[in-house]
């Protein structure tokens, strides 16, 4: 398939990834044109991963579209031989096995920069290549525990409580992909290679950002607020009389036009209101009281009104009402994409744009092994070669 003038075109990356971490890595430098061959054991029965569901799952058509699919078996030598060929003519290759794993397979940075020297290897794992945890199975929900993000997330005194998505798992695929170009344009430099490598814990914790920023600089342990911002008041979820709307006015000029807003300027009057410290001291209060003056209307209505005033606020949604917004609609988020086993679907696009590029979904998610005769006849394989490598049962 001919690509057309996408701006990592160029590169060419093998991709040992699963689940999601990894994937959601790759699927950043797959949708902006690198040339992605995904490469996966033989057939076996039962590949669920145990997160991302059958190869038909949404889960799975979103994470592996724009790749190639072969099947390689790593764990026999001349499966190996036959990466470490594919590995000379690559500039990435990106997995996520626990540490240990990749050297007991002979595929390790060490390994592989003898073969080409010019690589970039990739590696996610759950806590780190090294340390006293580096060999424990690392999984999302384990990563925003012990990154502090459960612990200040929920309403105070309901215990901990998780994202409703896999926000370690995300954020560490956007981590290795921001880390996988920086070190593409060091190579354009220095003409080497390098190995960089992530993991959940790190990630959910520079996820946290300010609340660690918090305890590092000010010894301020943040707790659980709920729908409160920790600092900036008020801000929350608040009902109306359909339902309920998020309001964010926090510092004195945004206090002001809230109050305008709600026709409430009565409360700006009120000393326990007056400065940013009186609101936090007196926040569930104030809230009540806030909450008094939006149950009048309906959602839409102080959305339009809050607006108007300058006053961030917004709906909450369900995820079928955010693609349904015209603003949603407006930004092309959801990508169209035609299968052959399932028609034509949606999956989720890239969350930001090029004035002289544009992503798009070139290549459906592709079946075990749908590209394996197409990359090793491109590599010199001859057909004769391949049927005896699949009686080998190499892929």
């Amino acid at each position: 398939m001919v690509l057309h003038n996408l701006p990592l075109e160029r590169f060419k990356v093998l991709d040992l990834t699963r689940v999601r971490s990894g994937p959601t890595a790759v699927k950043v430098l797959a949708d902006w044109g690198a040339d992605v061959i995904k490469i996966e054991m033989p057939p076996q029965p039962d590949q669920d991963d145990g997160y991302t569901g059958s190869r038909y799952s949404a889960d799975f058509q979103n994470l592996h579209r724009n790749k190639r699919s072969i099947t390689l078996n790593l764990k026999k030598e001349k499966g190996k031989q036959i990466f470490y060929h594919m590995v000379e003519q690559a500039d990435v290759v990106v997995e996520n096995f626990r540490p240990q794993v990749k050297f007991r397979l002979g595929i390790d940075f060490e390994k592989l920069k003898n073969v080409n020297p010019k690589l970039i290897m990739a590696s996610i794992s759950g806590f780190g290549q090294t340390g006293p945890y580096s060999e424990r199975p690392g999984v999302d929900q384990i990563a925003q525990g012990m990154g502090g993000f459960m612990s200040v997330t929920g309403i105070p005194g309901q215990g901990p409580l998780r994202a409703g998505t896999a926000i370690a798992d995300l954020t560490c695929g956007m981590n290795c992909a921001t880390a996988i170009l920086v070190a593409l344009l060091q190579r354009e430099v220095t003409n080497e290679g390098q190995w960089v490598h992530t993991s959940l814990l790190e990630s959910q914790i520079a996820l946290m950002d300010f609340q660690c920023a918090r305890f590092l600089i000010e010894n301020d342990v943040p707790v659980q607020a709920g729908n409160n911002h920790p600092k900036s008041i008020p801000t929350g979820v608040f009902p109306t009389s359909d339902g309920y709307i998020n309001i964010s006015a926090g510092g004195q000029n945004m206090w002001l036009r809230l109050c305008a807003g709600l026709e409430a300027e009565l409360l700006t009057s009120v000393a326990e209101y007056k400065t940013a410290a009186d609101r936090l001291k007196n926040r569930d209060a104030l809230n009540e009281a806030i909450a008094g003056y939006t149950k009048t209307k309906t959602s839409q209505e102080w959305v339009d009104i809050l607006n108007t005033n300058g006053v961030p606020c917004g709906p909450i949604y369900t995820v079928d009402q955010t693609f349904s917004d015209p603003q949603v609609q407006h930004l092309g988020i959801a990508w169209n994409m035609e299968s052959p086993d399932l028609g034509e679907i949606s999956v989720l696009g890239q969350p930001f744009s090029l004035s002289s590029a544009v992503a798009s979904v070139r290549r459906h998610t592709p079946n075990i092994g749908e590209h394996t005769d197409e990359v090793l006849l491109e590599m010199g394989y001859k057909e004769e070669e391949i049927s005896q490598l699949y009686k080998l049962e190499i892929l």
